[in-house]
């Protein structure tokens, strides 16, 4: 069988999140390097798909490749270790501590972004052929993304903020359960599969991913979008990656970990009781 079930699997995402506070700077800065630069590439592969077919299904049902592939390759997004790396400290695995939690969380942000930055810059330049050009119109959508998604939000103000961070909690509320899955099957098309379903979810609805306006800010803004770098931080990314904290963390990380690993008392059955026996005389 390669279904695992769901004690035995939150014990692997317990010594996963122990791992990954133990792993040296440089693997943990050239992984989430290198899962940031995947998923810009997965998105910007969604995005041009989308404007050259009309059907933004069509980009969801694909974006999932670059989940599924910067995954089995073992490379770490922070929406994921948001979910993984607590457990290890909430079980109070030995060595395991808060400053070595956050420094996980601060090196896999630096590289995420950078691989992420980096794949912006590369697909700015093949779109304008080294800014000689006009952008086209996946170049076009790219900057009208990041207005929207920005701009877009301070026009309602404090609703705008509320949307935006609960948009960022419905993704990693997906997305963390996509991670989650990669440890219920043993088969690498079971993984691929179960994974595919929330990641796509997540895109098609339109939810915030901290690392994929990595990639889509940076890009639209040096596409021509018509919209600041404070307004990137302030009116996205910041808000978004507070919420993917609490969607990965509150509504996979927590509810798996109380519920499979540190369970309730179990109640004892209820003993049958028995008919009260009658005096019966000794006999001489």
């Amino acid at each position: 069988m390669s279904y695992v079930s769901p004690p035995d699997f939150v014990k692997t995402m317990i010594d996963a999140g122990e791992a990954k506070i133990f792993m040296s700077t440089r693997d943990t800065l050239i992984r989430s390097f290198m899962a940031g630069a995947i998923l810009a590439l997965a998105a910007a592969f969604a995005i041009t798909v989308t404007v050259q077919t009309g059907n933004a299904l069509i980009g969801a049902l694909l974006f999932p490749i670059g989940f599924i592939l910067l995954y089995l390759l073992g490379f770490d997004l922070l929406t994921g270790v948001f979910t993984l790396v607590p457990l290890a400290w909430i079980d109070r695995r030995p060595g395991v501590t808060l400053s070595g939690l956050l420094r996980n969380w601060g090196l896999v942000f630096v590289g995420n972004f950078a691989g992420a930055f980096l794949v912006a810059v590369m697909m700015a330049v093949t779109m304008t052929y080294g800014f000689s050009t006009p952008p086209n119109e996946v170049a076009q959508q790219i900057g009208s993304i990041g207005e929207g998604r920005t701009v877009g939000y301070a026009e309602f103000g404090a609703g705008g903020m509320l949307t935006l961070f609960i948009r960022g909690v419905l993704c990693n509320w997906m997305v963390s359960t996509g991670v989650v899955a990669a440890f219920m099957s043993k088969s690498t098309t079971g993984k691929a599969l179960i994974m595919w379903m929330p990641v796509m979810l997540f895109f098609y609805m339109g939810f915030e991913h901290s690392i994929v306006n990595m990639f889509l800010f940076p890009a639209g803004l040096l596409l021509g979008g018509e919209f600041s770098i404070m307004d990137y931080l302030v009116w996205n990314e910041i808000p978004t990656v507070l919420g993917n904290l609490v969607g990965g963390l509150t509504f996979v990380g927590l509810t798996l970990y109380s519920t499979h690993h540190r369970t309730g008392a179990v109640r004892q059955p209820k003993l049958p009781t028995l008919p009260p026996v009658a005096d019966v005389p000794l006999s001489r």
